[in-house]
């Protein structure tokens, strides 16, 4: 193994690892509403329209996003079909490439060693593993921002040599950057290379021909689409974007809120037990060669930048603090590459660790077992939300045995917590691969259980609206499931009179200062339930708000399942 490892072509076997690791299964479930089935259709609208160079949802241009990954996501439907499968395997392929990018800066900067340890650390941590095998945009937009850090690394530490050649290039991942998520990879990769030049006593290379070229590089590369978007005539989508952008920082976007500790809270658990390994190294991993001192420093300052920035943004949300995903890895990756000796696992870090561990692991125990209890649930007191008690109702198939994977992960931190405590690598090693084997078997497992109860009604239903021509909308609640799965096209939104009432009713919208986006889902949602219809209008609403929908004569009540409601109205037949 050791031989294995070591070889010329460690490069190739942890590619194949990574691959055999995210790339199986990612289809057993169907994809979550909002994010991952908001870039889905934004994908699959693109190869029903042909239209490529607009991202759109509901036929409806779409500013929130630029269009790279769904890109991505349009060529792996145009290979794959329109499927799950299709949607995530993009991440899933980022997830081989991030490993491997990890495994190279790490032997390029210290040993092939620490490139392992690095890439495991990052594999074998939940949030990171599970976004490989998701299908929203994150894992691209870190990856390239990681590799354009390193490259600014590599050009402002190189004293001679392809300078020029290496700024162009990090200009161009940084803009690939931009293109998948927008302008805050410049903020973000800004701040971090300002706040490693003043750490590093730099800040003269910010006047240097190198970071000249890298800023121009990544203006090209980053409004290369948006003024190709203005010069087409689409100048209301890039002002739209821009707009968006400013209100993610300004306010709490789709009741996304939080307190001021939020990522500092889901980085410790949704890292956990690495998170751990972080703290314990992070005043010891400051000795090494040079490189490894300095890239140190450009990885805290990734860290502490994305941690404070997305900390006082209003909008919270889980993926946010992502990129910290790295910094913290690869600080762990250091500590255990040099002396365990030097970690010293204090008292309250021991109780800590030990306390997350058995909190988590009893609550995936009990996921693992919920079906056995599921009734005192409902019936009790313990859940306070009525359409959560509702979906817990779903009939879902158990074997009996998920309990076990709460105990492989008590295992794993179990051999974690005693090599930190006696300074065994090897069973760190032990617990790492543990924790992977757990996560892989977790999202195989559980995660589709969970999408049973909590969306699966509802996506059933909309597969079958995709069986014959229809309206469909869905009423309180937002969603863009309802797009993906029922198939819907562009003739749908192509009624006569469907148009011009739309069209009335944004205008008024518009004045009152509604977004466009969701004024056009609104005014369709009117008109299906008032409107001249030619074809069956379904509505889809929890069932805890059915009395709102019941107000309207209109509609028809199908039948209710697992917090969910579905209506009926169809058209009128002309008179004879």
């Amino acid at each position: 193994m050791k031989a294995l490892l070591n070889s010329r072509y460690a490069w190739l076997w942890l590619m194949i690892g990574a691959a055999v690791v995210f790339i199986p299964f990612i289809g057993n479930c169907n994809l979550f509403d909002w994010d991952e089935v908001n870039f889905a259709e934004c994908a699959r609208e693109m190869l029903v329209t042909g239209n490529y160079s607009q991202v759109q949802i509901a036929y409806q241009p779409f500013w929130e996003k630029p269009p790279l990954f769904i890109w991505m996501q349009a060529g792996s439907m145009k290979l794959f079909g329109v499927s799950e499968f299709s949607a995530r395997f993009p991440n899933a392929v980022c997830g081989v490439l991030t490993l491997l990018s990890v495994f190279l800066i790490g032997k390029h900067l210290h040993s092939k060693k620490l490139g392992w340890l690095w890439a495991l650390m990052m594999a074998s941590t939940l949030l990171p593993h599970f976004y490989f095998k998701s299908g929203i945009i994150d894992p691209w937009f870190n990856l390239f921002i990681l590799v354009s850090l390193y490259l600014s690394f590599v050009f402002i530490s190189k004293r001679e040599g392809k300078k020029i050649s290496i700024a162009l290039l990090a200009g161009l991942t940084l803009g690939l950057a931009v293109l998948t998520k927008g302008p805050v990879a410049l903020l973000v990769t800004g701040l971090s290379i300002l706040i490693f030049l003043l750490w590093t006593s730099q800040l003269k290379q910010l006047w240097s021909w190198p970071m000249l070229l890298f800023a121009v590089s990544t203006l090209l590369v980053s409004a290369s689409w948006f003024a190709v978007e203005w010069l087409s005539g689409h100048k209301a989508v890039v002002e739209e974007f821009i707009q968006y952008q400013i209100r993610l920082f300004k306010t709490e976007d789709s009741g996304h809120s939080g307190p001021l500790l939020y990522h500092v809270i889901v980085l410790l658990i949704g890292c956990f037990p690495v998170s751990f390994l972080f703290l314990m190294a992070y005043r010891k991993s400051g000795q090494g060669s040079e490189k490894d001192v300095v890239f140190r420093k450009m990885m805290l300052a990734l860290f502490w930048v994305v941690l404070i920035l997305f900390s006082l943004v209003k909008t919270k949300i889980i993926h946010y603090s992502s990129l910290c995903y790295f910094p913290l890895s690869y600080i762990a990756a250091l500590g255990l590459n040099k002396s365990l000796s030097e970690l010293t696992f204090k008292p309250v870090l021991r109780i800590a660790f030990a306390l997350i561990a058995l909190l988590m692991g009893v609550a995936f125990v009990l996921l693992g077992v919920v079906e056995k209890f599921k009734q005192v649930l409902i019936s009790g007191d313990w859940i306070k939300d009525p359409f959560a008690k509702q979906c817990l109702a779903a009939q879902v198939h158990w074997s009996g045995f998920e309990f076990l994977l709460g105990l492989l992960f008590l295992l794993g931190c179990a051999f974690i917590y005693s090599g930190l405590k006696n300074q065994s690598f090897f069973r760190i090693l032990t617990g790492s691969l543990l924790n992977m084997v757990f996560i892989n078997l977790a999202i195989l497992i559980l995660v589709p259980k969970i999408e049973a109860y909590t969306q699966r009604a509802s996506i059933d239903f909309y597969r079958s609206c995709s069986l014959q021509p229809s309206y469909i909308e869905t009423r309180g609640f937002k969603s863009y499931a309802y797009l993906f799965y029922s198939n819907r096209k562009p003739e749908d939104y192509a009624n006569a009179d469907q148009v011009r009432f739309v069209k009335a009713q944004l205008d008024d919208m518009e004045k009152r200062g509604y977004q466009r986006l969701t004024s056009h889902a609104l005014a369709n949602l009117i008109w299906l339930e008032n409107g001249k219809i030619d074809r069956p209008a379904f509505v889809v609403a929890k069932t805890i708000d059915d009395p709102v929908v019941e107000e309207n004569k209109n509609l028809a009540k199908l039948y209710s399942k697992n917090g969910y409601s579905f209506y009926v109205r169809m058209p009128v037949a002309p008179a004879k």
